[in-house]
């Protein structure tokens, strides 16, 4: 989920620039960052991030440069300022106040004197729709950047996961296999006692069979093999399918993990605990590198 893009784009008399950044994050986090002329255009990024990304943290910086001085026009109100000047003039007539109006005055009266951008012109007309710009331009262009370097460097993770997976399965096969022979061993240790029990404490030998069956039974491991298989088929397909499954690999890694919990506490045999230890070592690796899975 990690990625950065840098776009810029000159326009009539100024230039939008955009940088997005990303990282690792459980859920869709966003941070954007504009200037106050954009500020507006907040909720229309924010629609077009959230229509792309699914997780992570995605900081996204807006800056607006003038590359060429806006022509401006110097507006002054003429019937505003006759107003005060009548009200002077009746002032200066009672006697409050003293002298004519000066240009100093004039600049200091609110709303008498407005400098702005002069009507008419390319670039007044670009600053009034900044969002046409910013969204169909320079944040459009951005946002794909970044998804494009999410995408490579997802193909690298999945690369990655498939692997460690793969060797998962293979702990399994190797779980199953030591399991299967732990039950085998654990039988017939169970019956060669029991054989050289004395005959009056052997008991009933139905019942005593039956009593060797369930309790072998209690270390068949055929039950968390099947699904962990599922699960890793489960995993492939999510894998390979076009839609978002960062979150779904997390929770499958959870199953996993209790699956293997369970199969290791029931597994018999010489170098189980081995092979446990080992198949929780590589998921774990699998759950941190997850975290990165969009």
């Amino acid at each position: 989920m990690t990625g950065f893009a840098a776009v810029s784009r000159e326009d009539v008399g100024h230039k939008v620039s955009v940088t997005a950044k990303s990282v690792n994050h459980r859920f869709l986090d966003l941070a954007v960052k504009l200037p106050s002329v954009l500020a507006a255009a907040e909720s229309r990024i924010r629609a077009a991030l959230q229509q792309r990304l699914v997780r992570g943290r995605v900081e996204l910086t807006v800056a607006v440069e003038w590359i060429a001085p806006p022509v401006r026009e110097v507006v002054l109100d003429h019937d505003l300022l006759d107003r005060i000047a009548q009200v002077f003039a009746a002032a200066r007539a009672r006697g409050v106040v003293s002298g004519e109006l000066t240009v100093s005055d004039v600049l200091r009266l609110p709303q008498v004197l407005d400098v702005r951008l002069k009507a008419g012109e390319p670039l007044a007309a670009a600053s009034a729709d900044p969002l046409t710009v910013l969204m169909d331009v320079v944040v459009a262009e951005s946002v794909e950047a970044l998804v494009r370097m999410r995408e490579t460097e997802g193909q690298f993770l999945a690369t990655d996961l498939d692997r460690r997976v793969s060797a998962l399965g293979n702990y399994v096969d190797d779980l199953e296999r030591l399991a299967r022979a732990g039950q085998a061993q654990l039988e017939t240790r169970l019956r060669e006692r029991l054989a050289a029990m004395p005959p009056d404490l052997a008991g009933d030998p139905s019942a005593v069979a039956q009593e060797v069956v369930r309790f072998v039974a209690r270390s068949d491991v055929d039950e968390e093999v099947v699904r962990l298989r599922g699960h890793f088929a489960h995993w492939r397909e999510l894998a390979s399918g076009p839609d978002a499954c960062g979150r779904k690999l997390d929770f499958l890694v959870q199953e996993m993990n209790r699956e293997i919990n369970t199969l290791g506490s029931k597994a018999e045999g010489a170098g189980a605990t081995e092979v446990v230890v080992a198949a929780k070592a590589e998921l774990e690796r699998v759950r941190e590198q997850v975290q990165n899975v969009e």
